[in-house]
């Protein structure tokens, strides 16, 4: 009898860690979220009297003038600029996510970790074009193993807690319960078992739970196509390669803005100059603030012309690699889900007259589903995400698991 009682209690610490896990990454995404929006209406000038409005980002950039985008945008690059050079010189060296699962016995560094976070959900909400989902990922990781430690865990739990905590941390800041807990298996484990799949969406869950209690309970995106057109499936299997192509050469192009960061004298004077040259772009193009929101709503909702689209896509891709060579840090989710999208709206209005039945917006789903598969390898997570960020019809699933397939397995191809 004696000999199952340090196994009943490992089994409560273990059942202890993963609870507060959730619990934790829903506070800070919740936290995060709140923060900002925070500052968006704060700098942006909107929506002064309530965190959580009708009122877009998109909508209050836009209503904003342009002056103000533009000190704002160069507010940003000065933030961005001089507190990641700060960070990296007097900082202690980051430990990122996936080091982290990889390397157990090595925790994140909590301040560093901390202001990292912050510096991205600070940019991102004066208008940085890159992603906020890292951010409460690595909150949610902090915390994971920081509690996985103080409960004596072993290795292995460990390492599934940071895991699972940044799963969780994602599953929080969007609403995304089940596609926060496939991207931890899919994306930081790599594996999968019941123990680990059952860890994974307990924490998203709970997460998601929590942070609904502050942010309520709303998903990303409107989309109202009721149903998928039978020509969709076949564009779906037709376009799925040309998403992976795309993403190709648009993680090439992010990976090598990357390695060309030195954190030194040049990282403040780069970012500078790239913010200002948003700044100066959002003047005539607002859509191009902020992570990519607005520009997917709009895609979803069919209000871009071919014109805009172009112009957009391609501006896009531009700001992206400009700030990111200007050492800003941040996520390239939703960056990347509003290229697909764009480069979906705009092939429905060149080819949209030969699948008769469907809409931009489809054609913007299943672009935005295939390109974010590939481009962050994630096919399965993409397609939950989806799912989750638009509360699709379900008619909708063959589709994008053709274009999510067709588009990852193409990017394997040209990367192997």
């Amino acid at each position: 009898m004696t000999a199952n009682i340090p196994s009943r209690s490992y089994w409560l610490q273990r059942w202890t860690a993963l609870l507060l896990t959730g619990i934790l990454a829903g506070l800070g995404g919740m936290l995060l979220a709140l923060l900002l929006h925070e500052i968006q209406h704060l700098v942006y000038g909107y929506s002064q009297k309530a965190l959580i409005s009708p009122q877009s980002f998109l909508e209050g950039v836009t209503d904003a003038s342009a002056q103000r985008r533009f000190l704002a945008l160069l507010a940003a690059g000065l933030i961005a600029g001089c507190g990641w050079w700060l960070l990296a010189r007097y900082g202690k060296k980051r430990v990122s996510i996936s080091a982290a699962v990889n390397q157990p016995d090595k925790p994140m560094p909590g301040i560093t970790t901390l202001i990292h976070s912050l510096l991205q959900i600070i940019t991102v909400a004066m208008g940085s074009p890159l992603g906020r989902e890292v951010a409460p990922r690595e909150l949610g990781a902090l915390f994971a193993g920081g509690v996985a430690r103080r409960l004596h865990l072993t290795t292995a739990d460990i390492q599934l807690m940071i895991a699972c905590g940044a799963g969780a941390g994602l599953a929080a800041v969007y609403n995304v319960p089940l596609a926060g807990a496939i991207f931890t298996l899919e994306v930081l484990l790599i594996s999968f078992s019941w123990e680990a799949a059952i860890a994974a969406l307990v924490t998203s869950a709970l997460a998601a739970w929590i942070a609904t209690l502050g942010l309520g309970d709303e998903h990303q995106y409107r989309f109202t196509t009721e149903m998928a057109a039978t020509s969709l499936v076949f564009w779906a299997a037709l376009s799925g390669p040309l998403f992976g192509i795309a993403a190709f050469w648009f993680r090439r192009i992010t990976q090598r803005a990357r390695s060309k960061v030195r954190s030194n004298w040049q990282m403040p004077v780069f970012s500078l100059v790239a913010f200002a040259a948003l700044g100066a772009l959002s003047m005539w193009f607002p859509q191009l603030t902020g992570n990519g929101k607005g520009p997917i709503q709009l895609t979803l909702a069919g209000d871009v012309t071919l014109k805009l689209a172009a112009a957009i896509l391609c501006l896009k891709i531009f700001v992206i690699w400009a700030v990111l060579r200007g050492g800003a840090e941040g996520g390239l989710l939703t960056p990347g889900l509003a290229v697909g999208a764009l480069l979906g709206s705009l092939l429905f209005m060149l080819l949209g007259r030969f699948f008769p039945g469907s809409d931009m917006a489809s054609f913007a789903l299943t672009g935005a589903a295939g390109f974010l598969s590939a481009s962050m390898q994630m096919p399965v997570t993409a397609i939950a995400l989806m799912m989750e960020f638009t509360r699709m019809d379900h008619s909708f699933l063959v589709p994008l698991t053709l274009s999510a397939a067709g588009a990852y397995m193409t990017f394997r191809k040209l990367d192997g």
